[in-house]
């Protein structure tokens, strides 16, 4: 089965509701990246994304909803700082990790915690609406991957997927800050498009992660696996990729300022970087060369979420 990319006109939208009320799949556009959306209490639904992005069963998936009154039924409590965060920032590019309902079953952490956000897409929340049902929808490539901002990223990395709904590019182009709640203090479980300082403002004190997650293992959030986001090409990052001697061709990623002829150029500013690294390395990673070499980031708050996607794509799971 080889699958297609369809207008998100009306046909398109009930096209995808009659595969996810057929316990089937989708992918979806929303803010920060395409996702591949499934009925989130279907075991078989379910089932079908981990199997078609070969994605470890370890790995849990978000579950996207149309309104805050649909995340509040999903979740066992809903914390004070669960109705601030939705109020300032839904729909829009956060997830919020609460204590699951205890009813629930099909989609979730190892535990009993359940990540929650509402995309600030109009197709995405479209599809929501028609279809009635929470969707969980990591995103639509293949496990381990560069994650797709277009339609056509989606079908190259998971050709075997039925339907691809296209919204154009996505406007973020990075995954969905993680925020967890079950914590004294709020803590970030994946730096993302949406800036720390931004939740400060709202939550006061966000508390960071001391400790790598083990592969493996159970974990609250998707993307905190050590390799993910990675090309095809081995990724290295360097302060100056001048410097690093490589058999072969080899592709440069950099930013603004950087005299590097012939490199991909993206901007000095970190939102508008990441909305475009992903595309990037795309076009990098599909011209072929085998090595992609990219220059750090700054070392600054800002630059988290690009720092995290970058140095998960370069990491090395074969060395001990």
């Amino acid at each position: 089965m080889t699958g297609r990319i369809a207008q998100p006109d009306d046909a398109g939208i009930a096209e995808a509701v009659a595969l996810l009320r057929a316990e089937s799949v989708v992918a979806f556009p929303t803010e920060t990246v395409y996702g591949l959306g499934a009925d989130a209490f279907s075991h078989r639904a379910v089932g079908e994304i981990y199997r078609l992005k070969n994605r470890p069963s370890w790995n849990p998936l978000i579950v996207h909803v149309a309104t805050v009154e649909a995340a509040r039924e999903l979740a066992a409590d809903w914390p004070i700082n669960a109705e601030k965060l939705a109020a300032a920032f839904w729909p829009g590019p956060l997830t919020l990790v609460v204590r699951r309902a205890e009813h629930l079953t099909g989609v979730g952490a190892d535990n009993d915690t359940i990540a929650l956000r509402i995309p600030a897409h109009v197709v995405a929340l479209r599809l929501l609406a028609a279809s009635g049902l929470p969707l969980a929808a990591p995103s639509a490539n293949r496990s381990e991957g560069i994650s797709p901002t277009t339609a056509e990223h989606v079908l190259r990395s998971l050709p075997d997927v039925p339907l691809v709904l296209d919204g154009g590019p996505s406007s973020w182009g990075i995954e969905s800050t993680v925020l967890d709640l079950t914590t004294g203090v709020p803590t970030l479980l994946r730096p993302g498009a949406l800036a720390l300082r931004a939740l400060r403002d709202v939550t006061g004190a966000i508390a960071l992660r001391d400790t790598e997650t083990v592969d493996g293992t159970a974990r609250p959030s998707p993307g905190m696996s050590k390799r993910h986001y990675a090309p095809r090409a081995t990724l290295i990052l360097a302060k100056d990729v001048r410097d690093v001697e490589v058999d072969g061709p080899a592709g440069v990623l950099t930013y603004e300022g950087a005299d590097l002829p012939g490199a991909e150029i993206l901007s000095a500013d970190p939102r508008e970087y990441a909305a475009d690294l992903y595309a990037a390395l795309h076009r990098l990673d599909d011209s072929g060369v085998p090595t992609i070499l990219v220059q750090e980031p700054p070392q600054t708050e800002d630059w988290l979420a690009v720092r995290d996607r970058l140095g998960r794509a370069a990491a090395r799971t074969d060395l001990k």
